[in-house]
Order: structure tokens, then C-alpha cells, then sequence
């Protein structure tokens, strides 16, 4: 089997698609740490930013995997990326296209319902 598996670094759980695709979830405790890691409730220092950034790399180097995809605050990803570079280790971004449905809602009206379809990944690098 030749798939890459791809370690979720993002604080939402992967699709069905994502995980045929072979994203695999970390377990819960690593989750909830992923989740605590990626939530600021204050605006953060450039310190706090690597600190963190590092702390996400780790997670992964502590996995076995080598690619994480990984999404968050923007002014955390350029340093995750970084971050994950200088242990060796790739990032990617899920791409994924809205799909708007309009469904019957049972009393005469139509709802609408958008659907976030999966349909590969982003390099952050070559």
C-alpha cells in the first residue's frame, strides 16, 4: 500500500473523505492537546506563536507520521510550517469545494444546505 497517512492537525475531526484519502485522527488526549494548542483567547506574542507552532511539530514527530495536514489562525500556519520543516516533515491543506443543495423542508419551504465536498490536498512546498 503505497497511501501516504497524513496525521490531523487541525482542531476539527476529518471527514470520511479525508480519511479514505488517509488522514488519520491522533487520540483523544492528543486531540484535545491539538485543540488547546490551536485556540488563542488573547492576542498572541510572536514568542507564544513559536512556542505553540513547536509544540504542534512535536506531536507529530512523536507520531511516526511525516505529514500533518494542518489549518488554524493564519498568522499560526507560516509557523507550523516552518516549524514542521526543520524536523523534516511535510504540511498540507485540505481543498475542498462548497456544493449548495436546496432541500425540500416538509412544511412548503426549501432549505438551503451547503456541503463542504473533499476533494484532495494543498503542498504548503515542493
Amino acid at each position: 500500500n503505497s497511501m501516504t497517512y497524513i496525521l490531523n492537525l487541525t482542531q476539527h475531526a476529518a471527514t470520511p473523505p479525508q480519511i479514505e484519502a488517509g488522514v488519520v485522527e491522533p487520540d483523544d488526549t492528543t486531540k484535545a492537546e491539538i485543540r488547546s494548542l490551536l485556540t488563542f483567547t488573547s492576542i498572541p506574542d510572536f514568542f507564544e506563536i513559536r512556542v505553540r507552532a513547536k509544540a504542534l511539530a512535536d506531536i507529530l514527530n512523536d507520531s511516526g507520521f511525516t505529514v500533518a495536514m494542518i489549518g488554524g489562525a493564519p498568522y499560526l500556519m507560516g509557523p507550523l510550517e516552518y516549524a514542521l520543516k526543520l524536523q523534516g516533515y511535510s504540511a498540507v491543506y485540505a481543498f475542498s469545494r462548497r456544493e449548495s443543495t436546496e432541500v425540500d423542508d416538509g412544511n412548503g419551504g426549501v432549505r438551503k444546505v451547503a456541503v463542504f465536498r473533499h476533494l484532495g490536498f494543498v503542498s504548503s512546498a515542493p
